[in-house]
């Protein structure tokens, strides 16, 4: 009898311990990058870092890329959108986070992309609140990544010029998202002022504006200096949108 008394003593306590504790129930976030005026952050550039945290702790409550491709370009990038209307299907970037919790929870998702493009990365990032075992689906959270990708070509960096050659300043630049830069294109290369910021050891500086070339995403210009050390910043900006973006290179004019 004493045994028996026992073993139910012992399981009220486990039953005790269980509805103090509460169940923790595995619930799904679709989480997008979608790069400002482009498509969505995906395996094609390397895809964006995600982070879920609770807000309260900073605890990580799950992380991983974007992965998937940038999407329908005629849904996202020309047609008229609708209320509740999807922008992504099953091909389309994302990562579906999945977070044990027990009570509502306070969240804060990050996205850091593109991230394998350092110099270019951008966090981004929003707070919700997040319910036990109510999914967040389809389009999920989307994050919005303003920028440009910019990518010096020439001059390499630390590159010894003779003060007499011509140098030439190339540089790529695409879409967050990757998306191409191109003449008359849906992102139109003619729409965006791309310029280096040539300066001197000395601290003076000179602008060249770099044209459209002919292969796409590439501006080009050339330009001559004196004998010293230079700091090439090549910018790009879209007046339309206000996207933005920077690369930098050091160069030695003998």
């Amino acid at each position: 009898m004493k045994g028996f008394d026992f073993y139910r003593f012992f399981f009220v306590l486990i039953l005790c311990s269980i509805s103090i504790q509460g169940f923790a129930q595995e619930t799904n976030i679709m989480i997008r990058a979608k790069a400002k005026d482009a498509k969505f952050i995906g395996s094609s550039i390397g895809g964006a870092k995600i982070l879920v945290k609770d807000a309260v702790t900073g605890a990580i409550l799950d992380e991983g890329m974007t992965i998937g491709s940038t999407g329908d370009t005629e849904k996202i990038m020309k047609k008229d959108w609708k209320r509740s209307e999807s922008l992504s299907d099953e091909k389309t970037a994302g990562f579906l986070a999945k977070i044990d919790i027990e009570k509502p929870t306070f969240v804060t998702v990050e996205a850091l992309g593109p991230y394998n493009k350092k110099q270019s990365s951008v966090l981004s990032s929003t707070q919700l609140w997040v319910i036990p075992g109510k999914d967040i689906t389809g389009d999920g959270i989307v994050l919005e990544i303003p920028g440009f990708v910019v990518d010096i070509l020439s001059p390499q960096t630390h590159e010894r010029i003779k003060g007499s050659e011509e140098i030439d300043l190339t540089a790529n630049v695409v879409m967050m998202c990757g998306c191409p830069v191109t003449e008359n294109g849906i992102w139109d290369a003619s729409q965006y002022e791309v310029k280096a910021i040539i300066t001197s050891n000395d601290g003076s500086s000179t602008e060249v504006e770099l044209e459209p070339a002919e292969k796409p995403s590439t501006f080009h210009a050339e330009t001559s200096l004196e004998k010293g050390l230079y700091e090439i910043l090549i910018y790009a900006y879209d007046p339309e949108t206000g996207n933005t973006g920077v690369d930098k290179t050091n160069i030695i004019i003998n």
